[in-house]
């Protein structure tokens, strides 16, 4: 899967971007509200399991403006085949400028270009942030599952 925002190109991690995702999740407040910052053999180990696996769980995403990766996106089957989970982790320097917006948009239509029938969002209850992300786009509240909030829109 490969396809560009009005800033962003969504494309397949490659091993050379390794160096790249570790600077992400190294990054304290990244990696906040999901686990604690990464090691090289933690990123290693992430990009392995879920960039490189076929087919991918996240995707590199890339400034359009500087080819430059500022974060990565989640995108693959939930539970059921035609169920999508969507998500976004970014650089700190990126944030508050609509990304997260643009890049949830984008995930929502390619869904429902592969035929997907509802895009599900987690998150911890702390972060706001992308509880607004899921109000904004018309997601409800399910429930929390394992300390995960779960968020979901029938597309």
């Amino acid at each position: 899967m490969e396809f560009t925002t009005s800033r962003l190109r969504i494309r397949s991690f490659a091993r050379e971007d390794e160096e790249a995702l570790h600077r992400l999740l190294s990054d304290p407040a990244v990696m906040r509200w999901m686990e604690p910052p990464y090691s090289p053999a933690q990123t290693r180990a992430f990009l392995l399991r879920a960039g490189l696996c076929q087919p991918p769980l996240v995707y590199a995403a890339e400034s359009l403006s500087t080819n430059c990766i500022i974060g990565y996106v989640i995108y693959h089957p939930y539970i059921q085949p035609s169920d999508y989970e969507i998500g976004w982790a970014l650089a700190p320097c990126h944030w508050g400028k609509g990304l997260a917006t643009e890049l949830t948009a984008a995930l929502l239509d390619q869904a429902r270009r592969q035929g997907a029938r509802r895009a599900v969002l987690e998150c911890v209850p702390q972060n706001t942030a992308v509880q607004r992300i899921a109000a904004r786009f018309g997601f409800t509240f399910q429930g929390i599952e394992e300390g995960l909030e779960q968020y979901s829109l029938p597309l």
